[in-house]
Order: structure tokens, then C-alpha cells, then sequence
């Protein structure tokens, strides 16, 4: 159990000791790795082991095994043959095949939504998008990463096509930490005009205008890859994560 000590070695701070069992100490373990691999204070391909995290945590390994489950579900982490946990690696040199999919499901799901939405979508979007707004406005990069990936979510479901919303939602998910270096090369100060394309997407839903959703959806990824390309071509990036992983 969490003696309430804090976590040896956990850069992100402080723990408070679980006081809902077992599954409290695996959402808390669970929640605790996922940041860190997000954060990329752990780097893909990093090891993690079930032994050092049951210290780290203060825990038995039953949630520590339970928590690293649950990575790997998500694909934050994978399971080699020799049954050792890693942290996934990122595949670059795939990452122009990811981007073509990712702007094509933008363009697709973003259409859709404007020919489909309803009152309903159109309030959710509103409220998803006043969140990605308060975690740009706060420089929480965390915060960035999940409103982003619930407000897409949100705009392929009120396309109201469920393979085109399990596709996307699978790159929004896959691509998490590749968002992660983007905002990164923005210092997390994300400029005032790429949060406005959200707003603009909302509009051109809301007038039921899809070709005019569709451009500016495909106008807003190509500005992340393009960002992205050119972050990593600098090889500024690579201080912040193992192009190797």
C-alpha cells in the first residue's frame, strides 16, 4: 500500500495514499505512467518493470501488472516475447503513411459531421472546444492532448459513421505522444490562430457547409504535419525524445 511518502523516483511529484483498494492503486499507478509516457519522461523502448515500479509505487506487483495491462490496451505500452513491459516505441519512419491517414480522416469526419450533426453535436463541440481553449490558455499540454483528441472524437461522431469514428479515434489515440512533440515545439504556447480553426470547423458544421468544413479541416492537419516535419527535421526534437525508440 501507499504509505502516502510520495513515489521514489517519480518526477512528477507527489502521490496521496489510495484509500479505495486495490483498483484505487491501479487507476493511480495506471494514471501516474500514463502521464509520465505522454509527458515522455519516459522515453519509448524504456523498460518498465514490474519489480522497480512495485517500489516505486509502494504497492504489490498484482497492480502494477494490472496498471501495465491497461498500457498496453491503449498501445502506450507493448509486451515483448521474453514477456518484459516496454514503453512503445514511436515509429517514425512511418509517420508519413500516419499522416496521410490522420488528414484524411479529419477531412472525411469533419464533412460528415456537417452533413449529419445535430443540436445536440453541435453543443458538445462547443463545450469540448471552450476546454481545449482553457488548456491552451493554461499551457497544459496534457490538458491539450485529451480536450484535442474529445473534440475530434466529438465531430466524427455526429458524422454518425462508427468505422470512420473507430478509425480516427485509434490515430488520435496512436498519435498522443506525436501531439505531445508538436505542442512542444510550440514552448505549449499554442498560437491564437490554430486554436480559431476548431471554432472554425464548429461554424462550418453548424451552416451545414461541407466543403467548407472539409477545407478546413484538411487546412488545420496539414498545418500539425507540416509543424511536425519541421520540428523533427530540425532535430530539435530529439532532445526531448529518442528518435531510436
Amino acid at each position: 500500500m501507499v504509505d502516502g511518502r510520495g513515489m521514489a523516483g517519480n518526477p512528477a511529484g507527489e502521490t496521496a495514499k489510495p484509500e479505495g483498494g486495490r483498483g484505487f492503486g491501479v487507476q493511480l499507478i495506471y494514471d501516474a505512467l500514463k502521464s509520465d509516457i505522454l509527458e515522455l519522461r519516459l522515453q519509448p523502448g524504456a523498460g518498465l518493470d514490474e519489480t522497480r515500479l512495485s517500489e516505486r509505487f509502494l504497492m504489490s506487483r498484482t497492480p502494477v501488472r494490472e496498471a501495465l495491462v491497461r498500457l498496453v490496451a491503449e498501445g502506450l505500452a507493448t509486451t515483448l516475447p521474453n514477456r518484459n513491459t516496454i514503453v512503445a516505441p514511436i515509429d517514425f519512419a512511418n509517420l508519413p503513411v500516419y499522416f496521410d491517414a490522420l488528414t484524411l480522416m479529419y477531412r472525411v469526419t469533419t464533412r460528415l459531421a456537417a452533413l449529419k450533426r445535430t443540436e445536440a453535436d453541435l453543443a458538445r463541440l462547443r463545450e469540448g472546444q471552450a476546454l481545449f481553449s482553457e488548456a491552451v490558455r493554461a499551457a497544459d499540454a496534457a490538458a491539450m492532448i485529451a480536450t484535442n483528441r474529445d473534440f475530434h472524437v466529438a465531430i466524427a461522431e455526429a458524422g454518425r459513421n462508427r468505422y470512420y469514428t473507430d478509425l480516427f479515434t485509434r490515430l488520435l489515440d496512436e498519435g498522443r505522444r506525436i501531439l505531445r512533440v508538436y505542442y512542444s515545439s510550440f514552448d505549449d504556447h499554442l498560437p491564437d490562430p490554430y486554436v480559431a480553426e476548431h471554432d472554425e470547423m464548429i461554424d462550418a458544421i453548424a451552416a451545414r457547409d461541407a466543403a467548407a468544413a472539409e477545407a478546413i479541416a484538411g487546412r488545420h492537419a496539414r498545418q500539425i504535419v507540416g509543424q511536425l516535419q519541421t520540428f523533427l527535421a530540425s532535430g530539435t526534437a530529439g532532445a526531448a525524445i529518442s528518435l531510436e525508440g
